[in-house]
């Protein structure tokens, strides 16, 4: 897998952009098959900083209804990324 197989795109979210600001953690939704490793390196790669941990959670899909119509969204990785003491937080989340 490439970086971009990886890193499917950022998370956006309140949540998100609070652990940013105060952790200094970035939030990705990644590949399911991608284990921690390759997303560090990916993240490394993409934005040219230093990881210094990654934590991973497998999301299940949740029920959604259409009328009498039922189906699961898919299920997906989130990755919280930590980066090393002084490198430089990417800004992607900018609004």
């Amino acid at each position: 897998m490439n970086i971009y197989d990886v890193i499917v795109g950022p998370l956006v979210t309140e949540k998100a952009v609070m652990k940013k600001d105060s952790e200094q953690t970035l939030c990705f939704k990644v590949n399911p098959n991608a284990n921690k490793t390759q997303i560090a390196d990916a993240v490394e790669k993409l934005f040219k900083v230093k990881v210094a941990e990654v934590r991973t959670a497998n999301i299940p899909g949740k029920l959604r209804r259409r009328g009498r119509y039922a189906g699961y969204r898919p299920d997906w990785k989130k990755a919280y990324v930590r980066l090393k003491p002084g490198q430089k937080m990417p800004e992607f989340a900018e609004v």
